[in-house]
């Protein structure tokens, strides 16, 4: 059997009568017999039983019905989801970000924007490294990522890079030290004989070279006295009073106990989240993707953006 015979089958089982079936299908009527006939032939079993002046579904034929409707309906659907697939509009897109990312409000509302205009697309997350994404991407295991590049991160000429958010490092104290209760910005070479806690060198994290640029450039480097995998880990640790760190503004809503975070005044305390693709990607999804990320960047997202309706079905697998 064949779709065509199925749709075929369906009309004629709707109808109960082929010269109707055969108009609705708009073929005529002795094809349309003849691939019936096909049918109960390759399944050695009767569908319909037919008099001179009836057409009646045997039991074999009503279950067939039901299994060919089902069928021809993913048939349908399948067809739909490929046309949509050219268009741009459905399919599958592995984004990776940084840690910091998801605590952006920005980000949030970036894709709730993009799942209400394309419920069809289905995102994968993965929380990586800054120089994870970029080895992932070179190696096709992301389409897109999100990174903080440190001011020696060099992602290359295979890979296209649109800054698309702003911010600055903190200062993170615990809350029973000394520079907590300053009111103002702390400028970086207070800091120079406070022990720090750190993202562990080898995460690939881009936080632990901005820290370190920050106090290179005030003359000093940070004593660092405890690392950790995990900057939510470096809150807890600071809460612990093992140290201080500089991590960027975003994890003030972090809402770690113990915790406070006071302005840096320091000439390297700027820092950028970054989108990274495939310069040879030319899939239009990605492109429509791209396009509206962008939309959501420092330089032309809206003064007060309004979170989008929740979407209609999950479509975010984190991993």
């Amino acid at each position: 059997m064949d779709f065509r015979q199925l749709r075929y089958f369906v009309a004629v089982a709707e109808e109960l009568n082929f010269s109707r079936a055969a108009e609705r299908l708009n073929i005529s009527q002795p094809p349309l017999s003849i691939q019936i006939k096909a049918m109960e032939e390759e399944l050695g079993t009767v569908l319909l039983t037919r008099t001179r002046h009836s057409v009646a579904l045997t039991q074999a034929g009503k279950l067939l019905l039901d299994h060919a409707r089902t069928a021809l309906q993913g048939l349908d659907r399948a067809g739909d989801l490929v046309r949509r697939a050219g268009r741009g509009e459905a399919g599958l897109i592995r984004m990776g970000f940084v840690g910091s990312v998801p605590m952006l409000d920005l980000f949030s509302y970036l894709l709730a924007g993009f799942n209400q205009r394309y419920p069809n697309v289905r995102i994968d997350l993965h929380n990586m490294s800054t120089s994870r994404q970029i080895a992932a991407l070179a190696m096709g295991e992301i389409d897109v990522g999100f990174i903080r590049p440190s001011q020696q991160c060099r992602p290359g000429p295979a890979l296209r890079v649109h800054t698309v958010w702003t911010d600055r490092l903190r200062v993170f104290l615990p809350a029973r030290h000394k520079l907590a209760s300053s009111a103002g910005p702390i400028a970086i070479r207070e800091l120079k004989d406070q022990d720090f806690v750190a993202i562990d060198a080898g995460s690939g994290c881009g936080v632990l070279d901005f820290t370190t640029a920050a106090c290179g450039a005030a003359g000093f480097l940070p004593r660092v006295v405890q690392e950790t995998h995990d900057l939510r880990t470096v809150l807890w640790l600071v809460a612990a009073g093992l140290g201080i760190s500089l991590l960027p503004e975003c994890y003030d809503r972090a809402g770690v106990a113990n915790v406070v975070s006071r302005p840096l005044l320091a000439p390297l305390s700027e820092s950028h989240i970054s989108m990274v693709t495939r310069v040879t990607d030319d899939c239009l999804l990605l492109q429509r993707f791209v396009d509206h990320a962008l939309g959501f960047s420092d330089a032309s997202r809206p003064a007060q953006p309004a979170l989008p309706a929740a979407p209609r079905r999950k479509v975010l697998a984190v991993t």
